[in-house]
């Protein structure tokens, strides 16, 4: 008689920062929504789920975050995945997601299913690279506000909507060009293209799946992808 496999075990974490609780697509409760259907799409238990409030700075730290470290040593005891609702719920900083996955815990994000461990460790470093864009950035529009003699500290004025969407969706871009250029260069068309990366489980700039016309919109803002 054959044994009966169980099904996927999960243990699930979710964090907020004492700013973001209000923020959309942030909230604990979102967050439970997204590992949830994550998890019942992989057909999985979920065994247990941990929240953490953190509200110090310098957070990346393993040891200022005594709930994730409680949810890693359940995951591991009980043989567990960890399961988060985006990367950026452990940290955008590649050392630090680096270091978890060299733990020995077996990790998943809701929002990129297909990902492997490789995969997490390259979106963990294009989220730092994009922290720290974004931040350079602001500096340096500050510093120009100031050398006009304009005031700062106001982010509607520093940062236009229709400003900043553009900034974004260049950045994103830039990002998937290496990609969509490797891509190219095996020969596949802009329909196979989208595809593959929906089948790879890379998702838009907006969370959602790719069409060719988003494709399109892209290779547009990056022309040397699509060269």
């Amino acid at each position: 008689m054959s044994a009966i496999s169980r099904p996927p075990l999960f243990i699930s974490y979710r964090r907020v920062s004492t700013a973001e609780q209000g923020k959309s697509g942030l909230g604990l409760e979102a967050q439970a929504a997204a590992i949830s259907h994550a998890v019942a799409a992989r057909g999985g238990q979920l065994l247990a789920d941990f929240e953490e409030v953190q509200t110090g700075k310098g957070s990346d730290a393993l040891d200022r975050r005594p709930i994730l470290a409680e949810a890693m040593r359940t995951a591991k005891g009980r043989k567990a995945t960890l399961i988060v609702s985006r990367l950026d719920r452990l940290s955008r900083n590649l050392h630090f997601v680096s270091g978890l996955i060299d733990r020995g815990v077996d990790l998943a994000v809701a929002d990129m299913p297909k990902a492997d461990k490789r995969m997490l460790q390259v979106f963990a470093m294009v989220g730092e690279w994009e922290r720290d864009a974004i931040a350079s950035r602001i500096s340096a529009a500050l510093q120009a506000k100031k050398a006009r003699g304009e005031k700062v500290g106001n982010p509607e004025s520093l940062q236009p909507r229709n400003g900043a969407r553009a900034s974004e969706a260049a950045t994103f871009a830039a990002k998937l060009a290496p990609t969509l250029k490797a891509y190219k260069a095996q020969g596949l068309t802009q329909r196979q293209q989208v595809d593959q990366l929906n089948s790879v489980g890379i998702q838009t700039a907006k969370g959602g799946p790719w069409s060719l016309i988003q494709l399109q919109r892209v290779l547009g803002r990056c022309p040397s992808a699509a060269a």
